[in-house]
């Protein structure tokens, strides 16, 4: 046996831990922890074993499919280019490059050659319809980062490793290992900020597993985060809390920011939260008092209606107590990619540039909400959406409504898929492209660096070599693009040709290269090749007079349309009595998946049942259900049964159902996971609720009616 050790990163999450992947004649043998990455330091989590299985597994697509006759076959690459090609060319020449939507998922941001090449491909289609996971997930934080400090990729992180008090609003970075906060092993670091003697506070409708090792839990009303800030904001501002001198002139608008909060005092915010007054009273005072503090949220606040709102009073609450670019508060990485000068390059500064035709949605940073696309294939007229080209993602379990969507796939005139399975979403294409599998690349974090809790930077060759006829995800679409530009028999050959050029002279090395040695730390590729552990850049640095692009080089505290909108909930009625049957419903995830795409994965799937609904004691109690029982679960769009497992982990009123579920449809090749299938929270969650300011799916807002089913 002759074994070989490559380094590599996991591509899993957005931990991005150190590997070591050891094979033989290109047969994975082990993944293991990589002891000398300066990021996880050996730390992996269960997921890891993913890499191997999804190289080796069966399921994933090898080859080319071709849909005739109403049935998939397997086709060589240039048939299937060629098929792609024209169908994608017939349809925007009959009815306009917007008759085109492009669909990228998750897996994307963790591709060098998507994040490089395959972006300005997908986005040299010139059609307003680009969604993207990011209307299902953060683009409340790019949109109050772009209004708050002029860009929307300066989303600031909390400086983990040197806080005194962590905030977690709407979080669970122990199972997420980080999200927009690149940091491996979330334990130990939440462990040596108690060590340290300071505190972790968690507030969250469900005690989730962070909030287990906390030294404190605050249960909330789903939906409520922006009247629990703007009541902790107003205890800061009357009590003489905040901290303006420390923002040394960088800030405008405290004032309206202040004048704002003086209006939610803790008494009337506790009706709205469910967090009676002196606990939010206390909340803001020890986060205030903290020696350094850092308030961190998630995906809880961005799934809500006002989840800019909440962001945006999030990124206040640490600017105005003096933690907003400190030491141990929340601050900015300084990333040797400098993704504020790749986003503009891209096209992502902006919103509200243009609206969607049938809902009049904002684009936030040049996509539009993926909670219309659905409207956008099914309604007649100008712009019509006919074909779909999805790369990487799997929007019938991940948007909203997912059941309609899932209909109007079926209504396209064509659709392509760029994807290694035939799952729930590319069950529907007219041609499937696959691409190598994540060892069968190599990679270099240029999105997931840029929200690390401390600098560093890593490139790594593929571990294993690709094997003889697969192409790579960016190698596709630019052949791709180019066979759509061009016409005629001799297209193929000419586009081949052409991208094999390019991607010698160029490819997504050659790109990273540009970025690397025009950063900030001047590096480069052949640098990092020299240090294939990751090189240590250092801890996070105060920066923001270097980094803010606000016109006026301030941080603007009070956007006139976050007020406009702050003051219209507060205005609003509040929420009627809820009768005891409805609850609820908010979403979850799990350690060993990642939205949809690791449950074809023996070793991940197995033990107990994870797909269940999660009900207080006192409900069920109420309903006279116990664990174990098949209920009904319906909202607005639709119904499903699940089991019920009851526990007094979650808030009375409130019910939980993870994320990514759904599998076992028909025309579908994922046998583990159909033998795993659980159901779809997203055939009951409603498109129609959005954040009102980024047009984000507000998936936490869904009031649901439960019943036992005989």
């Amino acid at each position: 046996m002759s074994t070989e050790r490559r380094l590599a990163t996991c591509l899993l999450c957005e931990a991005g831990c150190g590997i070591v992947v050891e094979t033989d004649a290109g047969k994975v043998l082990s993944v293991r922890g990589d002891p000398d990455d300066p990021m996880s330091k050996g730390f992996i989590c269960p997921k890891v074993i993913g890499m191997k299985e999804l190289h080796e597994d069966p399921d994933r697509l090898r080859k080319p499919l071709i849909r005739e006759d109403g049935r998939l076959r397997e086709a060589e690459w240039e048939e299937a280019l060629d098929a792609a090609a024209t169908g994608i060319r017939r349809i925007r020449e009959a009815y306009g490059n917007d008759a085109l939507a492009v669909y990228q998922g998750n897996p994307a941001a963790h591709n060098l050659g998507l994040l490089t090449i395959g972006q300005a491909v997908l986005r040299s289609f010139a059609t307003k319809n680009l969604y993207s996971a990011s209307s299902a997930d953060q683009v409340p934080q790019m949109r109050a980062a772009e209004e708050m400090f002029g860009n929307p990729v300066l989303m600031p992180v909390p400086d983990l490793d040197r806080t005194q008090h962590l905030l977690i609003v709407g979080a669970n970075p122990l199972v997420s290992n980080g999200s927009i906060m690149t940091a491996p092993n979330m334990k130990a670091r939440l462990a040596a900020i108690r060590a340290r003697g300071g505190k972790v506070v968690v507030v969250d409708p469900r005690r989730t597993e962070t909030a287990e090792v906390a030294d404190e839990h605050v249960s909330i009303q789903p939906a409520s985060d922006p009247w629990l800030l703007l009541s902790m904001l107003h205890v800061v501002f009357s009590e003489g809390l905040a901290r303006r001198p420390k923002m040394g002139g960088k800030e405008q608008g405290w004032e309206a920011l202040e004048r704002l909060a003086l209006d939610v005092p803790p008494e009337r915010a506790a009706e709205r939260t469910g967090i009676d007054a002196a606990t939010i009273a206390r909340l803001a005072r020890a986060f205030a008092a903290a020696p350094s503090a850092a308030a961190y949220g998630r995906i809880g606040i961005c799934h809500q209606p006002h989840g800019t709102l909440a962001v945006w009073l999030l990124y206040s609450l640490n600017a105005v107590t003096g933690n907003l670019d400190s030491p141990g508060g929340s601050m900015f990485t300084t990333p040797a990619v400098d993704v504020r000068k790749l986003v503009k390059v891209l096209g992502y500064i902006g919103h509200d540039r243009w609206r969607s035709r049938v809902r009049d949605l904002p684009e936030v940073a040049g996509e539009a909400p993926i909670a219309t696309l659905a409207d956008e294939i099914e309604t007649p007229g100008k712009g019509q959406v006919r074909a779909l080209l999805t790369c990487a993602g799997n929007p019938v379990l991940s948007a909203p409504n997912g059941r309609r969507l899932d209909a109007a796939l079926g209504r396209l005139a064509f659709m392509v898929s760029v994807d290694g399975y035939l799952n729930e979403t590319t069950r529907h294409a007219d041609v499937i492209l696959p691409p190598v599998s994540p060892l069968e690349r190599s990679h270099y974090d240029i999105a997931l660096n840029a929200y690390a809790v401390r600098n560093t930077a890593k490139f790594v060759d593929a571990p294993i070599a690709r094997s003889e006829g697969t192409l790579h995800d960016w190698e596709i679409l630019l052949e791709l693009g180019l066979r759509i530009r061009l016409d005629g028999s001799a297209a193929g050959r000419i586009a081949r040709r052409t991208a094999a050029a390019a991607g010698r002279a160029v490819g997504p090395e050659g790109m990273l290269d540009v970025l690397l040695r025009t950063g900030p730390h001047r590096l480069s590729v052949r640098a990092l090749r020299k240090t294939p552990n990751g090189l240590d850049l250092g801890p996070l640095e105060p920066s923001l007079d270097r980094i803010l692009e606000t016109p006026n080089k301030r941080v603007r505290l009070a956007p006139e349309p976050f007020v406009a909108e702050a003051r219209q909930m507060l205005s609003a009625r509040p929420p009627t009595p809820r009768e005891h049957h409805r609850f609820t419903l908010i979403g979850r995830r799990h350690l060993r998946s990642n939205n949809s795409w690791m449950h074809n994965s023996r070793a991940l799937v197995k033990g107990p049942e994870r797909c269940t609904l999660l009900m207080h004691p006192a409900d069920a109690s109420a309903l006279s259900l116990k664990s174990g029982a098949r209920i009904e679960v319906k909202s607005r769009v639709g119904s499903l049964v699940a089991l019920l497992e009851v526990t007094d982990e979650m808030r009375s009123g409130v019910v939980s159902l993870p994320h990514g579920f759904g599998h076992g449809r028909p025309d579908t090749k994922l046998r583990v996971a159909s033998e795993h299938a659980g159901v779809s929270v997203n055939d009951i969650t409603d498109d129609q609720l959005i954040d009102n300011a980024s047009g984000n799916a507000a998936f936490s807002s869904v009031s649901v009616e439960i019943r036992a089913v005989d």
